[in-house]
C-alpha cells in the first residue's frame, strides 16, 4: 500500500531556486530503492529533488519548520535526512544529500535551538538556506566530505 503524499510548501521555491543557480532537475522525486523497500522520500509532505550541474550530483530535502512543536519538527527532518543519507550511501549513489530550510527556520532551529545545534555538528548535516518569497538560495553549508 502506498499513497502520495502533499510536496512541502516551499518544494517549487527550492526547485526553482536551484534552476535559477543554474541546477538541472533530474528526478522529482528522486525514487530509491532498498531490498524489497521503496521510498520517494516523501513522507509526510516533504519531497526530494535531485539535480546535477556539472559532475556535482545533489539530493535535496526540503523541510518547513512549521509544525507546532519546533522539536517534532527537528526530530523528523534529522531522522528522514539520516535514513535518506544512509539510503544514497548503501547504494553508493553520487549525491550529496542536503536539508533544504527557509533562512527563519533555520535560525530557530539550528541555531537558536541548542538540540538543533547539536544535531547540525553531530551528524554532519549538509544545509542549503533559501529564502522562500525570492526564490534564491542564501548559502550553502557542506559538512561531509564526498565519499566518507
Amino acid at each position: 500500500m502506498s499513497c502520495m503524499s502533499a510536496k512541502d510548501i516551499y518544494h517549487y521555491a527550492v526547485k526553482n531556486a536551484l534552476i535559477k543557480e543554474g541546477w538541472k532537475i533530474t528526478n522529482d522525486p528522486l525514487v530509491l530503492r532498498y531490498g524489497a523497500d521503496k521510498t520517494e522520500i516523501d513522507l509526510g509532505a516533504e519531497r526530494l529533488l535531485a539535480a546535477e550541474r556539472d559532475s556535482e550530483k545533489i539530493a535535496v530535502e526540503v523541510k518547513s519548520f512549521i509544525g507546532r512543536s519546533k522539536i517534532n519538527d527537528l526530530e523528523v527532518a534529522v531522522g528522514q535526512y539520516v535514513l535518506y543519507r544512509n539510503l544514497l550511501e548503501r547504494l553508493k549513489s553520487e549525491r550529496e544529500l542536503y536539508l533544504a530550510v527557509a533562512e527563519r527556520a533555520f535560525f530557530i532551529a539550528f541555531q537558536e535551538s541548542a538540540m538543533g545545534a547539536m544535531l547540525l555538528e553531530d551528524e554532519q548535516i549538509n544545509m542549503l538556506i533559501f529564502d522562500p518569497k525570492e526564490e534564491v538560495i542564501l548559502k550553502w553549508i557542506k559538512q561531509r566530505a564526498t565519499g566518507t
